[in-house]
């Protein structure tokens, strides 16, 4: 299939939906109008446009966790308690690994194996499966907005269902949701999946109903630059944006490096309204910071001490949002007051930082005008190899390694790039791959590791980056010999 950054047309849309709507029985459960309805009804402080869009005004960083199991009733006092114990600013929805990959009958038995054992036997929360009153139940049941996590390369029923249940945020993209979660799913299908999603938020906006909408930023959470995250938060936008949708929350993975990931939200915004206003779309932008997504220390003190680090970068940054991690990383699903406390850390340094002003300094200063220009290259170059179509450009980028994610599973990711971090623990490129970037990037990119390989008496290798993935969880950031 040959895909389009075209904006689909109502009648284009209506007829893909019961096909879509009739893959699980709980799709015959939307009715348009009556999402509209209900949606129209939800308060101002339950959405998350407009909670989002205040915190923005008011330059106030919010917090978020990862959360969701299998049961209704246990997911609801999951949130909850996160909210009231942990301070949670706006939650999150989850979504279990059977219903990312629409396995819904897997799903469905392991709902029943949960109600039998007294336990979640899924990491999330099945919503396609518990439908539109189990959505509504959810979202009804607490004081802030709720939103849909997931991980799903085709998540059209999902969105069909939790957007008429009355979620107000959905999350992914046809690049972000693919080429780090999935190894053999053609970017055209993704996009062309997403197009339908985003066109659907789309046309709720057009009735009025505001949803906002995240690109997943971080991609693998291992040694990305910032330059390739913010190349595809922005060509995700760009998709979603011709599809309709208004209000867009563009995301970093932190990096470690604190003047690297100040400049990275910094120069996100900025490239983002200037990509999507010269594009002709008026789009309400904001930022989310995720704490650290690699490997975490199995002591708990050492992981406080990494949440906190997040918590002070995303707050220095001006980051909108914040996901937080909790200290029990290293071992798999938190408990409810593991995740409690990774809030309540964070909020604490937040709150702490709310009145500072924002982290600026010659290094942060450079290392933007680095961002910037990596960015601008690819970007460039994207839409070029589309004849000024971001679809097809996106599809040829990366076919051509233009665009290259680290270590990511997808074939159609040329996965040529090679991420060491340099001397001070920024990410640099041993091996650019095919990225176009200028020769004086290039030589930048060199110069900043061999500069690190002769503190530490060796050669730029593959050790190092090795040394690098593992570092945090022995309790450094550079992974030093």
């Amino acid at each position: 299939m040959e895909i389009m950054n075209k904006r689909w047309t109502q009648e284009q849309l209506f007829s893909l939906r019961q096909e879509v709507l009739a893959t699980w029985p709980t799709g015959s459960e939307v009715d348009l109008d009556d999402a509209i309805r209900y949606q129209a009804a939800i308060p101002e402080h339950r959405r998350f446009a407009s909670v989002l869009s205040k915190a923005k005004a008011e330059k106030r960083t919010l917090v978020q966790p990862r959360a969701g199991v299998a049961l209704i009733d246990e997911h609801i006092e999951l949130l909850n308690f996160l909210a009231n114990e942990g301070g949670a600013d706006c939650l999150p929805t989850t979504i279990d690994s059977y219903t990312r990959q629409n396995r819904y009958q897997e799903a469905a038995k392991g709902i029943e194996e949960s109600k039998t054992s007294g336990r979640s036997l899924l990491n999330g929360f099945p919503a396609v499966n518990h439908g539109l009153a189990g959505c509504r139940r959810v979202v009804e049941s607490v004081k802030v907005p709720v939103q849909v996590r997931h991980g799903t390369p085709d998540a059209r029923l999902l969105a069909e269902i939790t957007l008429a249940g009355g979620f107000t945020d959905y999350e992914g993209g046809g690049i972000s949701y693919n080429i780090p979660y999935a190894k053999d799913v053609p970017l055209e299908q993704t996009i062309y999946n997403w197009q339908y999603v985003d066109r659907l938020i789309g046309w709720y906006h057009e009735q009025g109903i505001l949803i906002n909408r995240e690109p997943f930023g971080p991609l693998t959470g291992t040694l990305v630059p910032p330059c390739i995250s913010h190349s595809v938060a922005i060509l995700e936008g760009l998709l979603a944006a011709e599809q309709g949708v208004r209000y867009l929350t563009l995301g970093y993975g932190q990096s470690g490096n604190l003047f690297q990931d100040v400049a990275a939200i910094a120069t996100l915004e900025q490239l983002a309204e200037e990509y999507l206003k010269e594009a002709g779309y008026d789009c309400h932008i904001t930022t989310v910071f995720h704490q650290w997504m690699g490997g975490f220390p199995q002591d708990e003190a050492k992981a406080f001490g990494v949440i906190g680090t997040g918590a002070a970068v995303g707050s220095l940054a001006g980051a909108t949002k914040i996901i937080v991690k909790s200290p029990h990383e290293a071992y798999g699903i938190p408990t409810k007051e593991a995740n409690a406390q990774g809030l309540k850390a964070t909020k604490q340094v937040v709150n702490m930082f709310r009145d500072q002003p924002r982290l600026a300094n010659q290094a942060i200063w450079n290392e933007m005008e680095v961002i910037t220009k990596e960015t601008r290259c690819i970007l460039e170059a994207v839409g070029s190899l589309g004849e000024g179509d971001w679809a097809l450009g996106t599809v040829r980028a990366f076919a051509a390694g233009v665009i290259d994610v680290p270590f990511a599973p997808s074939r159609y990711n040329q996965g040529s790039l090679l991420p060491a971090r340099d001397n001070h623990g920024a990410i640099r490129l041993l091996d650019t791959g095919n990225l176009p970037f200028s020769e004086d990037l290039k030589v930048f990119h060199k110069d900043m590791l061999d500069e690190r390989g002769r503190a530490e008496g060796r050669d730029p290798s593959f050790q190092m980056v090795i040394d690098d993935i593992y570092a945090i969880s022995k309790g450094v950031l550079v992974g030093r010999p």
